[in-house]
């Protein structure tokens, strides 16, 4: 009679697969690890550019990108029409002027006459101190907020995140943000689909790292405050934020670190 033999893995065989495997994953693990630290780290180095260069435009120009009334007189028109200018994009660096009222706006009173919001970075572009070409305009949705990446916005290094710049005005009572002045500020966040970035980008606790890196730790205080406070901020005693005007003047608010989902955006402010 023929004897069969099977053939298998010893469990000595078996043992060094799972150790290979395991050693694979947490390879894996912590590559994601160290490529999401540095993406957090690119948020702050990001931020001191775009501040330097606007500080280096107003030493150069005498007035903020996008504000700027005289920009044609360097850059020449989009179009002879002020009014059609602002809705007018080029390939080249011809633009549009600002109001001169010291705010990054849409409006001229009551007419739209440039979109500064966009104009901000095609300024910056034009005078060499940023990379990159913009459109001037806002995007396709047919809102006139809408920012997109690479076309009128930079795209931050991290996933699916732009910046953005608008006058935030003061705020009391708001349901999204804290009480304060906010007045010309960079906004940081996910692309919206029609508008300024509105998605979530930042963890709790992601968010809690880089501002007490750039600032003071704390949401409610200082230059970095959350866009949306009422999912990535609570209370001091850690109960849940409301969107009344309690939870908007809770100056001692904390970071909801427990949380470990994207729940965080933020204003830069007082550009």
């Amino acid at each position: 009679m023929r004897i069969r033999y099977s053939s298998a893995f010893s469990l000595v065989e078996l043992s060094i697969v799972l150790v290979i495997l395991g050693l694979l994953t947490g390879g894996i693990l912590a590559g994601q690890s160290l490529i999401r630290a540095a993406e957090l780290r690119s948020v702050s180095s990001e931020y001191s550019r775009y501040a330097t260069a606007v500080g280096a435009f107003r030493d150069k120009y005498f007035q903020i990108p996008g504000d700027m009334s005289n920009a044609i007189s360097f850059w020449n028109a989009a179009h002879a029409t002020p009014v059609t200018c602002g809705i007018t994009t080029t390939n080249d660096a011809r633009t549009c002027n600002g109001n001169g009222d010291g705010l990054i706006d849409l409006y001229d009173g009551t007419s739209r006459l440039s979109n500064e919001y966009f104009r901000f970075w095609q300024h910056l572009a034009n005078a060499g101190l940023i990379e990159g070409q913009y459109s001037g305009i806002e995007g396709s949705s047919g809102n006139i907020a809408h920012g997109v990446a690479g076309l009128n916005v930079p795209r931050s290094k991290l996933s699916n995140a732009i910046w953005y710049a608008r006058d935030m005005g003061n705020r009391s009572g708001h349901s999204e943000l804290f009480d304060g002045s906010y007045g010309n500020s960079l906004l940081f966040g996910g692309q919206s689909t029609v508008g300024q970035p509105a998605v979530a980008a930042l963890k709790p606790e992601e968010a809690w790292n880089i501002d007490t890196k750039m600032d003071d730790g704390k949401p409610a205080t200082g230059q970095v405050v959350p866009l949306n406070r009422m999912n990535c901020t609570v209370f001091a005693n850690g109960s849940a934020m409301t969107n009344n005007a309690a939870g908007a003047a809770a100056m001692d608010a904390n970071y909801a670190l427990a949380t470990n989902s994207a729940q965080c955006m933020f204003t830069l402010r007082r550009l």
